[in-house]
This record gives structure tokens, sequence and C-alpha cells, in this order.
């Protein structure tokens, strides 16, 4: 009972933290003190511009990082506050900074489907696509489910192929989180439905995985669809839709339970929640790809010895993945077999 009370008054002093900052009204004029970086993200996110303002005037860099979400500009786009942007963008703050999840101002933007903000950064510079494997805002965009934010960034020529560092597709994110009518919409514009990222799975699995046969149709042919639907639910694996308990989401759902019991707002705790759901599904899908298993196979023909080949099957590797095969020299071959080195001796 004791452990449960101060479990609670922990959730309780979050909760006052989230809604009325410390900080929120400790600047009334005069001598500026320049924040650290909790501060500067609590007053950020209330759309200070007068504290805002008075801090760059001080001396403040534009692009300096807060304790989450990241810069002015960054807090901004994630708040849809284009006057916050306008303002450190005008003081030099840079459209291309990432923070500490490789998040741009326009990627944070897009994921709360804030359209109105993700124009304002693209009509501005902000770059839609990066090189080589990243989290685009395309991602984010259909992975919140923001059918008017995905419509214009794919109008402004966001890449439909871009992939995740594990090789996910934007297709995938949307099969992942289920949103079937933006499933639809990306196959309409020719997204790839055959797309498999670095563990060998594609969309098909995951909506099989998942129990989502409306999504698995959209994402194979009838021919895929019927096989898929004839194979054991078991088969696809255990549904990953769910994400594992933290000791950071814990607190946040006791502190967003402690508000509801009082009558108050949860929006700025629904918020740090749906950040750190997706912060775990980066971190599982971004993860290293672990050794697999490899089996050698063999086959061999009694009446036909120069048939014979070799080919490596990698564990957890799809079918058709073009594998080299090596053809074995038949039994009559005479050279000199390379053989392994020989483990060194010991005397004792």
């Amino acid at each position: 009972m004791k452990g449960y009370s101060r479990k609670l008054s922990a959730a309780m002093i979050i909760a006052m933290a989230l809604v009325c900052p410390v900080h929120a009204q400790w600047w009334q004029g005069g001598t500026v003190r320049l924040p650290d970086p909790v501060t500067f993200v609590n007053q950020i996110e209330l759309g200070d511009l007068k504290v805002a303002t008075a801090w760059l005037d001080a001396g403040l860099p534009p692009d300096f990082m807060g304790s989450r979400i990241g810069s002015g500009l960054m807090i901004g786009a994630w708040e849809g506050n284009i006057e916050m942007m306008r303002l450190f963008l005008s003081r030099g703050g840079s459209l291309e900074l990432r923070n500490a999840n490789g998040e741009t101002a326009l990627a944070l933007a897009s994921w709360r489907g804030h359209t109105a903000a993700v124009k304002w950064l693209v009509e501005r510079g902000a770059r839609l696509n990066a090189s080589g494997k990243h989290w685009s805002p395309l991602h984010y965009a259909v992975f919140g489910g923001h059918e008017a934010t995905t419509d214009y960034l794919l109008a402004q020529g966001a890449d439909i192929e871009a992939r995740t560092p594990n090789g996910s597709s934007v297709l995938m994110m949307a099969v992942y989180e289920g949103h079937e009518a933006l499933v639809r919409k990306l196959v309409d514009r020719g997204a790839r439905r055959d797309v498999r990222n670095d563990w060998g799975d594609g969309a098909m699995e995951w909506a099989m995985r998942n129990n989502q046969l409306g999504i698995a149709r959209l994402v194979g042919n009838p021919e895929e669809f019927k096989l898929a639907a004839s194979k054991p639910r078991d088969s696809w694996g255990q549904p990953q839709a769910s994400l594992p308990m933290t000791a950071e989401l814990d607190a946040l759902l006791q502190t967003r339970k402690a508000l509801i019991e009082r009558g108050m707002s949860t929006e700025v705790v629904d918020r740090r929640i749906a950040a750190e759901r997706v912060l775990q599904l980066r971190e599982r899908l971004d993860r290293n790809l672990p050794q697999r298993a490899a089996t050698l196979e063999v086959t061999a023909k009694r009446g036909s010895p120069g048939e014979q080949s070799v080919r490596v099957i990698r564990s957890g590797t799809p079918a058709n993945t073009g594998d080299k095969q090596f053809n074995v020299p038949p039994p009559t071959y005479f050279g000199k077999p390379k053989m392994p080195p020989p483990p060194a001796m010991r005397s004792y």
C-alpha cells in the first residue's frame, strides 16, 4: 500500500509539472535568465513568444536543444505553432537540425498531423527526403494516420518508397498501425507491396500477424491472399501492435489516471504517451538484425553425379532470394582439395 501511495504521489508531481510547469510565469520583465533545457521546453510548449524573444535577445542560441523534443523550431513544429517556428527561423534556427532521435522539425509536424505547419516548413525549404535509410516525414504522417498530411507530402514529392533504417517501407508503417484507408491510398499510388525489411517481414506478414484480413487483401494479389489465409493463424507469429511497458510509460499512464480522477485535462500527457510509444516502436524496428543460423542444402542424383549442387539457406530468409548456388565437382575430380588449416597442437 505504501508503495502504491508513493507511486501515486510521484504521478501527481509529474501531473502538476505537465499541467502547471513551475517556470510558467517566472519572468515578468527585467533581467533575463537564460533557461536550462527543462525550463526551455516548458515555456516553448506553452507558446510563450515573449519569453522566447527575450531569451534570444539575451544570447540564447537559436538551435538550443531542450530536454525533450528538441530545438525551439522543433517544439513549435510539434505544437503546430507557426509563429514560434517563425521566430526561431528568423533568428537562424536550422530547418535540417535533427534531435537525439534523428527527427527534423518537418518530421515532428508530420507526426502530429499539423498540415499547415508542414506546408509552412516545406515552403521555406525543409527537405522532404533524406539520402539513405531514415524515418522520413512521410513515414511519420502515415504512422500517425494523418491522411491530409500524407496527401500534401506526396503531392510535394515525398518518396513513397522511403525506407527506415531496418528497411521498412511507408506502406508497411500503414499496415503496422492498421490504417486501411492509407494502405489503399498508397497502393493506388503505386507503392511496392513486395518490400521486405531486414527481418524478412513484409506488408503481408504484418497484416496476417495482426489479423488484418482487409489490409492483407490490399497488399497481395488474390493468389497470395488465398495462400496466406490458408495457413494456420499461429504460423504468422504473435501480434506485435502492443508494446512492452517501460518505467517512463508506466509513470505517464499513472499521471493520466490521476488527472482523469481530478477532472483535469490529459492533452499534454497524451502527447507524451504518444511520443513514448513511437520511441519504443523505433527501437524495436531499428535494432540490429541478429545473426541467423544457416543451413547447407546439398542436392544430388544417383544417376547424374554431375548435376550436384550446394546452396546456403539462412534462417528467416524468404524463398527465392537469389542465394548463389555452387556446383559440386563430379566424383571423377582428381584435383587437390582445399583443407582447413590444422588446429594448434599443445604438448602435455
